[in-house]
């Protein structure tokens, strides 16, 4: 792994840390099985241990890694059962924070969302990381939008596992799934209620057995 050094800017020096390595492991430029020493780190990023380390346990708390010393860390692995474990809970939890979204969101947020999705649709198949952080802003928009704090916390942390599973299993429905969100968010703008369940249902369950049919 190579880095460039980090500096002091707006966001704190551990902030800067933690923003770049998640983004190394969510990027596969840290392998899985590579070992994470703190002091190879924070000399390869020309920090001192203190950011490095406080950027290494959020990231462990946010199950992103996994704790193998003292100092060492690994990026932790999903396996199919955990994964398919995690989008039967996603089926029934997005489709409780879409429900609860419908009534707290605002027109102005499903338009911004309805035309970035439709930028990324003109745009074709789009760079892995744009995708995802697409896909991201999404999920996390609707979570927070129910008033649910607890379950956008929760979904947060699914879609972490589906993130790590899918650094060994890349994603080949890019264009399906720009469709599928067009379906929800357009059931959502229309205040559909049964349309937005059944289309947000439907994406997950489609995840999933995109998966199963691959095995």
């Amino acid at each position: 792994m190579a880095a460039k050094p980090l500096y002091m800017k707006s966001a704190s020096l551990s902030e800067q840390v933690y923003t770049l390595l998640k983004e190394l492991i969510l990027e596969r430029k840290i392998p899985g099985s590579s070992e994470m020493l703190e002091s190879r780190l924070a000399e390869e990023l020309q920090v001192s241990r203190t950011p490095m380390r406080e950027a290494l346990v959020r990231l462990a708390g946010e199950n992103l890694l996994e704790r193998r010393g003292a100092r060492s860390y690994t990026v932790r692995t999903i396996d199919i059962k955990e994964y398919l474990d995690t989008m039967a809970l996603r089926e029934v939890l997005e489709a409780e924070a879409v429900g609860k979204a419908l009534d707290k969101i605002s027109a102005a947020t499903l338009d911004d969302l309805l035309k970035e999705l439709r930028e990324l649709i003109d745009a074709g198949e789009a760079q892995e990381h744009l995708f995802w952080r697409f896909d991201e802003k999404l999920h996390n928009t609707i979570a927070e939008a129910s008033g649910n704090l607890v379950l956008a916390q929760v979904l947060k942390g699914l879609r972490v596992n589906v993130r790590l599973f899918r650094l060994h299993s890349p994603l080949h429905r890019q264009q399906e799934n720009h469709a599928e969100h067009l379906d929800l968010l357009n059931a959502m703008r229309e205040g559909d209620r049964e349309k937005s369940l059944a289309s947000i249902r439907k994406h997950i369950i489609n995840l999933r057995n995109d998966v199963i049919s691959s095995l």
